[in-house]
């Protein structure tokens, strides 16, 4: 028993602080409880064990194992008791705003049914809590500690909490094997990425130039406004123009769900520095702005489906319109080669770029993943937005959505959304060269499911999978402009900020210079023996260029549906709070195994 929550802690640690630190969204009401949780029983089979609310509190705030609690050492070591102390008082600063509304999006209510599966009355019957459990943690956020367990099992508000063994061991064999599967994959990408090293004969890495520094061009940035009228999009959008008279490539970034163009500013000015013209738009049914109208209550939700269609035609619109400047207009002067573009995009950027790159929805896989059988026993968050793809089948489009960009020759998505949205079907389309970089401690998007298995699927001969060893989802990000109402990330939920930074300057560049613009003395800079010489003990740097299925046979097996069914991931930061509500139920089966 012990060894099947072995890894728990750990994973734990990392993912606690995983919040909705970028979501502000209104609220439906808060809720305070009249009574509280006194008493937590447990039942296995026809045995029934109970603890008080009150042990564990006492136990949570001065660390004295009573009597109570010594009891149950014969089945938890003393490091495990330790860590449930942890597990009770760790905080989460988040309002009970967001809490409340996330609570009641399908994506919360998704995550609460899920836990109710182990929350059961004497009689062994689903109890009559989701309205009760979810209660406890609005009110519970409201706390001067903050959102912790301990006031959560506080703001319960019945007296007693029954809670089923059998379902929790369940539901614990489900979290580790997301969590087993994925070590075993970032171990063979690892592993053969070192592989791929020494059998490179590669040129004296010490003699090719250093690229994490600043090129040798000037840029000057400017915000361009353009007004797509059959969307009905204002598309704000930072053109960086290098100070080159001659004609440049371009690269687009695409940022993710509640971010802006200011996150990726300072890959701009980098790529801007080697001579490329950079555009970052703003996606506006899918920015922080989005996040600050669902605040003031007159947004609804924080992406509509028609954004998996939209965002890829704001970049096609953008290039269309800045063809017509690039003739016009006296800033450009003819400077702009639109016939030789890139696509850097994160999160759903990566889906954004991918698309324009070729790789097509993919609706049959959709329809697949999507059924209430496949959704009723997944942890997969994410695949509640994927499924909401499904919506754009019924327009008037039908399935017909031609999202590719002839323009674009080469794109890089970081920590993109694949599994479903594209699939094998989908991705395979993709001709044109693609790097996929992947972190390995993303439970937004994981690393397995996302980017190293979808990689396998790829047709096109070159493609590149990046592996940050060490990275969450948000380690590229970079910091946004204070001015833009972003809310600040905590340091434990970005990771090594500043190294992931510099590998996405000195990976993009060699890449773009390499596929877009033609110049194949950056290729030395695009190999596992120079991932591996720039990587860091901080954040790791694993790099392939080939990983097929059968390499990976051993850490999926053979049933794929069955792997992708038990994801734990979403696409944006906009899901955040609900891996802290998985982590919550993970620490409900720790105080399930303690007593």
């Amino acid at each position: 028993m012990n060894s099947l929550f072995g890894n728990w802690a750990s994973t734990l640690r990392k993912s606690s602080l995983l919040l909705v630190l970028s979501m502000l969204l209104p609220t439906f009401g808060n809720s305070n409880s009249v009574m509280a949780a006194e008493r937590i029983y447990v039942s296995y089979s026809a045995l029934e064990l109970s603890i008080s609310v009150n042990t564990l509190e006492n136990y949570a705030k001065t660390g004295v194992i009573n009597d109570d609690i010594a009891a149950y050492q014969q089945y938890l070591p003393l490091p495990k008791i330790q860590e449930l102390r942890r597990i009770l008082l760790s905080p989460v600063k988040v309002s009970p705003v967001v809490v409340s509304q996330f609570l009641y999006t399908p994506q919360g209510e998704f995550l609460l049914r899920r836990l109710m599966q182990v929350i059961k009355t004497k009689s062994r019957q689903p109890e009559p809590g989701f309205d009760a459990l979810r209660a406890a943690l609005i009110s519970a956020s409201a706390e001067s500690g903050g959102l912790t367990l301990l006031n959560v099992l506080r703001k319960y508000p019945t007296r007693n909490i029954h809670l089923d063994l059998v379902q929790s061991l369940e539901i614990a064999g489900e979290l580790e094997k997301i969590i087993n599967e994925t070590n075993r994959a970032i171990a063979t990408v690892s592993q053969k990425s070192k592989i791929e090293a020494a059998t490179i004969q590669q040129p004296n890495l010490s003699q090719l130039p250093d690229l994490q520094g600043q090129g040798q061009f000037k840029s000057q940035k400017y915000t361009l406004k353009f007004f797509d009228l059959t969307r009905n999009r204002l598309l704000l959008t930072d053109v960086y123009v290098p100070n080159i008279k001659s004609s440049t490539p371009v690269i687009v970034i695409s940022h993710g769900l509640g971010l802006d163009s200011s996150n990726f500013q300072y890959l701009a000015n980098h790529l801007a520095s080697y001579g490329f013209t950079v555009v970052v738009p703003n996606h506006p049914g899918s920015d922080a702005q989005q996040l600050r109208s669902l605040l003031n209550g007159s947004a609804n939700e924080v992406a509509e489906p028609g954004e998996f269609k939209d965002r890829p035609l704001d970049v096609k619109y953008i290039l269309d319109q800045l063809e017509k400047s690039n003739r016009s207009d006296s800033r450009f002067k003819g400077r702009l080669n639109l016939q030789q573009v890139g696509v850097f995009g994160q999160s759903l950027g990566g889906y954004t770029a991918l698309a324009l790159a070729g790789a097509k929805i993919n609706f049959e896989q959709l329809e697949q993943d999507c059924q209430p059988e496949a959704l009723q026993d997944s942890w997969n968050m994410s695949l509640l937005l994927q499924c909401r793809a499904l919506e754009l089948s019924s327009s008037k489009s039908g399935n017909n959505y031609n999202l590719r960009d002839k323009r674009v020759k080469a794109a890089i998505a970081v920590n993109p959304i694949t599994s479903s949205i594209f699939g094998k079907a989908g991705l395979s389309q993709i001709k044109t060269p693609v790097m996929i970089i992947g972190s390995s401690d993303d439970t937004v998007a994981p690393a397995l499911y996302e980017q190293i298995l979808p990689f396998s699927w790829f047709a096109n001969s070159h493609k590149y999978l990046v592996m940050l060893v060490g990275g969450t989802h948000f380690s590229t990000i970079g910091n946004g402009n204070p001015t833009n109402q972003q809310v600040a990330l905590p340091a434990e939920m970005i990771g090594d900020a500043s190294q992931a930074r510099r590998y996405m300057n000195v990976l993009s560049m060699p890449f773009f210079q390499t596929y877009v613009v033609g110049k194949s003395k950056y290729i030395p800079y695009l190999n596992a023996a120079y991932a591996q010489s720039i990587s860091s003990k901080s954040l790791g740097l694993s790099l392939v260029q080939s990983l097929n299925t059968t390499e990976l046979a051993q850490v999926l097996g053979s049933d794929r549906h069955k792997a992708l069914l038990f994801q734990k991931k979403a696409p944006n930061s906009i899901l955040n709070f609900g891996f802290w509500m998985l982590d919550v139920g993970v620490a409900l089966l720790h105080v399930t195994i303690f007593i």
